[in-house]
């Protein structure tokens, strides 16, 4: 689970914005073998999908909104907007990210909702993507993608490198920079988003159970997500904590 960039145009270029783009998804590329078994992804209308987010959306935005404004600096924008993306897809992805004008956007894909067997698990969805927003983690990942940029640019610099390697490096350092945290506010947001979820009378430990049917990324170097387990037992440990 991560959060989309805003503004794709950055010096650190598209390996911040692949990076992150994305955050609670439950489509993966599978290898040839896993093709042939892995079933497609359930099919509603955005209407359908829409409907089926709205009672949750009711009950949570008002305790979403009100937490980000106890728990960021003052200013922060934490008038949410919380909607099913118009635009067709057959992929399953929830995520957050900023509009031009720095207000958070959660945005569901229709699949997304389709997969989801119960309001627990649309609501555990739906605070986990609300605490992206309040754990900065957009800006922090800018932050981390920049300095790895620069860290490659200057150790290829140093080592004689001409104008392409250095961008190169860049690129690559700017990705690194990106990854090396996003395990963390995957799980911060986790953390966070099982509070959000049991404030506006949902069961995490029921959401949670929406993992049980997402592809484990394992614990791969420099993964964007944390293993599905991992997620799991910070959502039991902070749910047994409230």
């Amino acid at each position: 689970m991560r959060q989309r960039m805003p503004v794709k145009a950055s010096f650190v270029g598209l390996a911040v914005a692949a990076v992150l783009s994305g955050c609670v998804s439950t489509t993966s590329s599978p290898t040839p073998q896993q093709a042939v078994q892995q079933k497609p992804a359930p099919q509603i209308s955005t209407g359908q999908a829409a409907s089926r987010l709205a009672p949750v959306k009711a009950r949570m935005e008002a305790v979403v909104e009100r937490e980000c404004k106890a728990r960021t600096a003052p200013g922060t924008n934490c008038d949410y907007k919380i909607y099913v993306d118009p635009k067709e897809t057959k992929v399953a992805n929830a995520y957050q990210t900023l509009d031009k004008n720095g207000r958070p956007l959660i945005i569901f894909t229709a699949p997304l909702v389709a997969e989801t067997r119960n309001s627990h698990e649309l609501a555990f969805v739906m605070g986990h993507e609300a605490a992206h927003h309040i754990k900065g983690h957009i800006s922090r990942s800018q932050g981390n993608a920049m300095a790895g940029a620069a860290l490659g640019a200057i150790l290829v610099a140093a080592a004689g490198g001409d104008a392409n390697a250095v961008e190169a490096a860049m690129d690559l350092g700017a990705g690194v920079g990106a990854r090396s945290f996003s395990k963390n506010h995957e799980l911060e947001a986790d953390q966070l988003g099982t509070i959000l979820t049991k404030k506006s009378g949902y069961d995490p430990l029921i959401g949670v159970n929406f993992f049980e049917r997402t592809p484990d990324p394992g614990n791969q170097f420099l993964g964007t997500h944390p293993p599905n387990a991992s997620r799991v037992a910070i959502v039991k440990q902070t749910a047994a904590g409230l």
